[in-house]
């Protein structure tokens, strides 16, 4: 019968062959059901059950379906009777990540609790380190993953006209200038009337909401991020549009937040009247 360490490190390696291919079944298989992780990207606190831990891994498979690897290189277990822990180092990024920085690893610790004779994971600890020159661009690097993990929430929450989950990562005191008059709307109260509006205008239909061109850049604790808004609503009928979206964040207390968003059509300068039936040129990675 294997050891209690052959048992963990069998579990941890099915783990992450898992995660590499995007299996969420078996990425949740020997987890515990009051699972505590502290992850890269926020929240900072952690997420606690194994619910909360299920969602954490959909935008890091969007993420990771774009070339990314996620590979153990290194594996120690020590274990008892009942309780176990692991530490490992893994291989984690896209081929330009880890040509940008070959040395970097993201640091992986588990515990675990043998329940009803199997062994479970009951703690995750995710990190990469922030060390060294390179402090500053792997800062900003992992920053600009916590705001593309934001936006795919955000385009799931309007998926399932989920409208707190919109509401989740904008500051109180926001200023958002939207599509439609007036010229500003001041604070969180506001916006999250025009999103509700937005859903509510869709009826049974289902709605999307993608930038698929979109950029951000990051410096300390602000950041801008802009591309073009692909919104869709199925019917019938069908309604589909094109605009301009920029939006601003701050962290505050080690979350990001939008402080101000700047949405808008052109214009026909010849009639004065908004642009809504303008699509991205052919050939422009904004149209997939």
């Amino acid at each position: 019968m294997p050891t209690n360490e052959e048992q963990i490190r069998t579990l941890i390696e099915r783990w992450a062959e898992a995660v590499h291919g995007g299996d969420l079944a078996g990425v949740l298989a020997d987890h515990a059901e009051d699972i505590v992780m502290f992850d890269v990207p926020p929240p900072y606190e952690g997420v606690r059950g194994l619910d909360a831990y299920r969602e954490t891994w959909l935008p890091f498979f969007r993420w990771q379906a774009g070339g990314a690897s996620f590979e153990i290189e290194s594996l120690e277990v020590t274990a008892g009777d009942d309780v176990a822990f692991a530490y490992a180092l893994l291989r984690c990024g896209t081929d330009q990540d880890l040509a940008d920085d070959p040395q970097n690893r993201l640091r992986l610790t588990l515990g675990l609790r043998k329940r009803d004779g199997r062994w479970v994971v009951t703690h995750e600890h995710h990190s990469f380190p922030l060390a060294g020159p390179a402090a500053t661009a792997d800062g900003a690097h992992a920053a600009e993953q916590d705001l593309r993990l934001l936006h795919e929430r955000w385009f799931d929450s309007t998926a399932a006209k989920d409208l707190d989950g919109l509401m989740a990562a904008i500051a109180d005191d926001v200023v958002s200038y939207e599509h439609e008059q007036p010229l500003r709307y001041d604070g969180v109260q506001a916006v999250r009337e025009v999103c509700e509006a937005g859903l509510a205008a869709s009826g049974d239909g289902t709605v999307t909401w993608r930038v698929p061109d979109l950029t951000i850049l990051v410096d300390g604790d602000l950041a801008v991020a802009w591309g073009l808004n692909h919104m869709r609503v199925t019917g019938p009928p069908t309604v589909e549009s094109w605009s301009r979206g920029t939006r601003v964040f701050q962290r505050r207390n080690g979350a990001w937040l939008m402080v101000h968003q700047h949405l808008s059509y052109p214009y026909d300068p010849s009639t004065g009247a908004a642009r809504t039936d303008l699509r991205p040129d052919r050939g422009d990675p904004a149209g997939s």
